[in-house]
Parts: C-alpha cells; structure tokens; sequence
C-alpha cells in the first residue's frame, strides 16, 4: 500500500502541472523608451481549449505586471500595473491560425503550436516609461499570464466557470528590479 501512495504521489504533481502555465523566465529591461518585459513561459493547452478554438472559438491570453515600491510608513506604492492581452483564432475557410496583440499586431500562423509561440515567448513590450520609476529605488515585480474568460462568448463564460479545462492561469512570478 505505500508503494502505490508514493509512485501516486509521484506522478500527481507531473499531472497537475501538465495542465497549468509556468513562467520559466522573467525580467525587466532598461531601454531608451523605458522599461521592457522579457518573458517566456511553457505551457500545452488542454484537449477542450484546444478542440474551441479549432471550431472557431477565440481564445484571449493575458499578461498582467505590477510593480510596488515598498514603503515603511504605509502600504507599498502601486507604481505601475500593465496588461496585454493576446488574441489566438482560427479561421475554418483558410486552414489558418491568427494571433494579434492588444489588437495591434496581426499575424497567421499554420499551425496551433506556431500561434501559441507569440504566447509563450512575447516580445518585449513596453511596461513602464522611463521616467515612471525612481531611479536606485527598489521595486517588487509580480507578473501572471492566464486565460481571460471575460472575453469569451456568454456561453462559454458560463461552461468556462464549470470546467477546470478551462482554468488555465500560471501562480504570480515575483521578483525584484532596480531601476539604473
């Protein structure tokens, strides 16, 4: 009986995490405009995001970031609070996968896995302007990347609460940047 507890034990956390987003790097840049995220992530999509979005159900993914200045005399300063949101779609007459960010950039892919690469590795995008954070101060960076259900269509809302096929976020990565 304790050996199926530990192989069980064993190969639940593989399962768990098969099915979430993890953040495998993340940081923040200085550049002459101001301040860039750098992110990747790894993640496979589950078998019921994959088959709506093959039928013509847009998925939307967005990327949150929040950077709070500690303070000891009251509660930390929300400095910056960034969101981008990419739009991932197929298009059942041209056999194409489509992925815009913010509604900006357009771009068609062949494949699901070629679409999901502007996901799992977006480019550099522009949180903070340069002169938004205090140069020398410290500041907590939190950055989460999910699925955002409150773009789906209603009926999808509703089936997307019921169903942990459709929970699909990666837990806040947290870090801390130095503005130089």
């Amino acid at each position: 009986m304790l050996t199926v507890l530990l192989l069980t034990a064993g190969v639940m956390p593989s399962v768990a995490h098969a099915e979430g987003v993890e953040i495998t790097r993340a940081g923040l840049e200085s550049s002459e405009d101001g301040y860039r995220l750098s992110l990747a992530l790894s993640f496979e999509l589950t078998r019921g995001l994959e088959d709506a979005v093959t039928r013509g159900v847009p998925l939307y993914f967005t990327t949150e970031v929040q950077l709070t200045r500690p303070r000891w005399y009251w509660f930390d300063e929300k400095a910056v609070t960034a969101s981008q949101t990419i739009r991932i779609s197929y298009n059942v007459l041209t056999h194409q996968y489509h992925a815009s960010i913010s509604g900006r950039l357009q771009q068609s892919f062949s494949t699901l896995d070629d679409a999901l690469s502007l996901v799992r590795r977006p480019s550099r995008w522009l949180v903070a302007e340069k002169g938004a954070l205090k140069l020398g101060d410290t500041y907590n960076v939190a950055v989460r990347m999910g699925l955002d259900i409150a773009r789906l269509p209603k009926p999808f809302q509703v089936h997307a609460m019921n169903s942990s096929d459709w929970r699909f976020s990666s837990d806040w990565k947290q870090f801390t940047f130095r503005p130089e």
